[in-house]
């Protein structure tokens, strides 16, 4: 009875622990504290999940985080949790709606108004979700694609004065599922699985973003990169329709890592010494990884930079009006 209830647990957990940890990568442990120290990072998305995680890190190290989040309960919250962990007290929230482009403009505009200094902007937050945004966009490709770009774009001159700096944009590996067509931008993709496609499809747009950008960047000091965090479990998954929940659980419990491990290659990418040569590159499991072709298809990437700055309303190229 009782014995073999154990030994059957045993074996479950030991099957699970062989699953959960033999088929991902071992992790590089993070660096050592302090190594931050005077440097000001940003985290889009930084109220939960793998945002969290990561400015729990960054502060760790010493960094001034600021956590720019929707929720401000939450973000507060969140805020207070990391100061006292880390007993680091240069943790702040700041709102942020990045389904808002007016929000972006504000959130921007207070940023460089009361903030001195900008060395990572981690470009983080991520939808899931269809429906569309005040702005007119669908939902996933404005708070994934539009919203950071916007970002991006309004802090990069701050970004250029701090130099050495970096942009970290969180992609994933659903990218190789995105298409991106530069005339429908913004649009919900047709078809029964909009949301996914959408979603996919702002996953490419980060990656190309990410190409782009860097070479935009040559020469400034300024390098970004893209990143895969691993399937985590977290509330980006909260939108999964009911009837597919107990389908997922199950994967869930295997194969999404935990928040504090998916942080980690965004933490790689963001402190790592010696990236700067891979700026414009792709990351998983801390390691350099090839992209999808499209990805890597730099008319592309081009085309999508110039209809994004029309889309968030930065007119031409180069000319950024005021927030």
């Amino acid at each position: 009875g009782m014995g073999w209830a154990l030994l059957g647990a045993g074996l479950l957990l030991a099957l699970y622990t062989l699953l959960r940890h033999g088929l991902r990568p071992a992790v590089p442990p993070p660096r050592s504290p302090a190594a931050l120290r005077g440097r000001t990072a940003i985290v889009t998305g930084g109220s939960g999940g793998i945002g969290a995680a990561t400015a729990l890190e960054l502060a760790r190290g010493g960094a001034r985080v600021v956590l720019a989040a929707r929720d401000a309960l939450r973000g507060e919250a969140a805020a207070r949790r990391i100061r006292t962990e880390t007993g680091n007290p240069e943790v702040r929230f700041m709102q942020l709606d990045l389904a808002s482009l007016r929000s972006v403009r504000a959130f921007a505009s207070a940023f460089l108004r009361q903030e001195p200094h900008l060395h990572l902007l981690i470009n983080n937050a991520g939808v899931s979700a269809g429906g569309m945004t005040e702005d007119g966009f669908s939902l996933s490709f404005q708070v994934n694609h539009l919203g950071h770009f916007l970002l991006t774009q309004l802090l990069l001159e701050r970004l250029q004065s701090c130099a050495p700096s970096r942009v970290v944009i969180v992609a994933s590996r659903a990218h190789c599922a995105g298409r991106l067509h530069p005339d429908t931008l913004g649009r919900p993709p047709p078809g029964l699985l909009s949301a996914f496609q959408d979603y996919c499809d702002s996953k490419l747009a980060n990656m190309l973003h990410a190409r782009e950008l860097a070479t935009r960047l040559q020469g400034t000091q300024v390098t970004c990169y893209a990143v895969h965090p691993g399937f985590v479990n977290t509330e980006l998954f909260r939108h999964t329709p009911l009837w597919l929940k107990p389908f997922f659980l199950p994967l869930v419990w295997l194969f999404f890592c935990e928040a504090a491990e998916g942080a980690q290659t965004s933490l790689h990418c963001a402190t790592q010494e010696g990236l700067e040569c891979f700026s414009g590159r792709y990351f998983a499991d801390c390691r350099l990884q090839e992209p999808w072709p499209l990805a890597r298809d730099d008319r592309l990437a081009r085309a999508l930079w110039e209809a994004s700055e029309r889309l968030v309303g930065l007119v031409g190229a180069g000319e950024s009006p005021s927030p």
